[in-house]
């Protein structure tokens, strides 16, 4: 692929991931299955694209003055990519969140110079109530240090940067002369599942736009939450961005499943990810089969493996 000249800054190095197509994982006579390989990015996930469009948003509002403080209650993606954004532009921020995560996404965070406040988990699982906690730290930071906080959640300047990669996905998959049938991801804040699928179907309606969770926390599926160690899905509630117009319908896969894809993801197709990412290729695969051969179905790998080895996702 040629290089496309010196770029300005950092910042403009988000986006413009390949897709690539699976072709080892996908049972016979299933959907074609292309997968977006978002590690690629400067902090190696989707998040960044996220992250610059909220911080720009609110510089183009008046929101954001120079110098002032940022603040949001992270798993460590959306932290990563805050933090990066926030290096180049010159902002302090400050994130809250958990030994719940992965050691090295809140290394990253610090070596981007963010200031953590780390919530104690309940024996290292991701649960509403956590959240909870989380939240309220934020809270105590914006009041004492007049901080800006992102929010992301309510914000819909994400779903701006998450569109962006859905007109990508379009792109690439008409030079090739592609049909999207479906398009398939894993629910945390929403902003990615909507605002990739608002820029699937303002060119092709019939896109079927499948919201994913893992099965342990069926919050879309069966109304309840509970504990896992998906990180960046399942908080624990419906998210606000995610309304009854955004998708078609919801499947809940089991973590097990997702976490034992890992390997072969990594082995069979060399698409290193992690957990969320192996769980948004399992609930892709799944689809493939409704779907059957002459389908097309898209999923996203959100971020890099690189985040996940001091776990044991990747342990044979």
């Amino acid at each position: 692929m040629a290089a496309h000249g010196i770029r300005a800054s950092t910042l403009e190095a988000i986006g413009g991931t390949p897709l690539v197509r699976l072709r080892r994982l996908v049972p016979e006579g299933g959907a074609t299955v292309l997968v977006k390989l978002e590690g690629g990015n400067p902090t190696g996930s989707y998040k960044d694209r996220m992250a610059l469009a909220i911080v720009e948003g609110a510089e183009r509002r008046g929101e954001l003055r120079p110098g002032q403080r940022l603040v949001e209650f992270s798993g460590g993606s959306t932290g990563s990519s805050l933090a990066f954004v926030c290096a180049v532009k010159g902002y302090p921020l400050s994130i809250v969140s958990s030994d719940a995560f992965s050691q090295e996404k809140l290394a990253t965070m610090r070596a981007f110079g963010a200031d953590l406040t780390i919530v104690p988990s309940d024996g290292g699982r991701i649960t509403p109530e956590l959240f909870v906690r989380m939240r309220h730290e934020v809270d105590r930071v914006v009041e004492r240090d007049g901080a800006h906080w992102v929010d992301q959640f309510h914000n819909a300047d994400a779903l701006v940067g998450y569109a962006a990669m859905g007109r990508e996905i379009l792109e690439q998959t008409r030079s090739d002369g592609i049909r999207i049938d479906a398009f398939c991801a894993g629910v945390g804040t929403a902003g990615m599942l909507v605002g990739v699928a608002s820029a699937l179907r303002q060119q092709a309606e019939h896109v079927r736009v499948v919201a994913l969770e893992p099965a342990s926390s069926p919050m879309l599926t069966e109304g309840r939450a509970g504990p896992h160690r998906v990180e960046g899905v399942a908080t624990g509630i419906v998210p606000p961005m995610l309304t009854p117009d955004t998708y078609d319908d919801a499947r809940a896969i089991e973590e097990a499943d997702a976490r034992a894809l890992a390997l072969p993801l990594a082995q069979q197709e060399g698409i290193f990810a992690g957990t969320s990412s192996a769980l948004n290729v399992a609930g892709a695969l799944q689809l493939a089969i409704t779907l059957g051969t002459g389908g097309t179905v898209v999923t996203v790998a959100t971020d890099t493996g690189l985040k996940y080895l001091a776990g044991d996702l990747f342990h044979a």
